[in-house]
């Protein structure tokens, strides 16, 4: 029987750590994701928010956050948006992913993923936007990750 991801965060993220909580069991059934260290911020159908602090574990040569530990995030946001936004008897799997690194990450970042509502019902592929911005609000990453969905056998 699958998870229904939604129902569980709407039901643990109003608590004091339920949110932490509700990350941490994401993590648990897909660990890279871990290696992050995310933090989901809101979900719902039709967007994502995630957001990972700058540490020395997800820093570049340079000191700023490396490039795919963003990407590593935009999949995040997009794939837990994409599960909550899918009808029950729909799946999905990425199939592709382009993104731009725009500019040089120098503090926490944050994720947002967004999708069209509407009817999704059919074999197609999706594009979810995603965009992560640095703590000022500036754009330093946009991403378009294509997801391939398909009814559930």
């Amino acid at each position: 029987m699958a998870i229904n991801v939604l129902n569980l965060y709407q039901r643990i993220s109003g608590f004091p750590g339920g949110r932490w909580l509700f990350t941490r069991i994401v993590c648990f059934r897909a660990p890279y994701f871990g290696s992050i260290r995310p933090q989901f911020v809101e979900l719902r159908p039709g967007i994502a928010r995630v957001s990972m602090k700058k540490r020395r574990s997800v820093q570049n040569h340079i000191g700023g956050v490396h490039a795919l530990a963003m990407g590593n995030l935009c999949e995040l946001a997009a794939g837990m948006m994409t599960e909550v936004t899918m009808p029950r008897n729909m799946r999905w799997i990425p199939r592709g992913m382009t993104i731009q690194y725009l500019r040089q990450a120098r503090s926490d970042v944050s994720a947002e993923a967004r999708l069209e509502l509407r009817e999704y019902n059919q074999k197609e592929d999706v594009v979810v936007d995603v965009e992560v911005m640095d703590r000022e609000g500036t754009r330093v990453v946009r991403a378009e990750i294509t997801m391939y969905i398909s009814p559930r056998d």
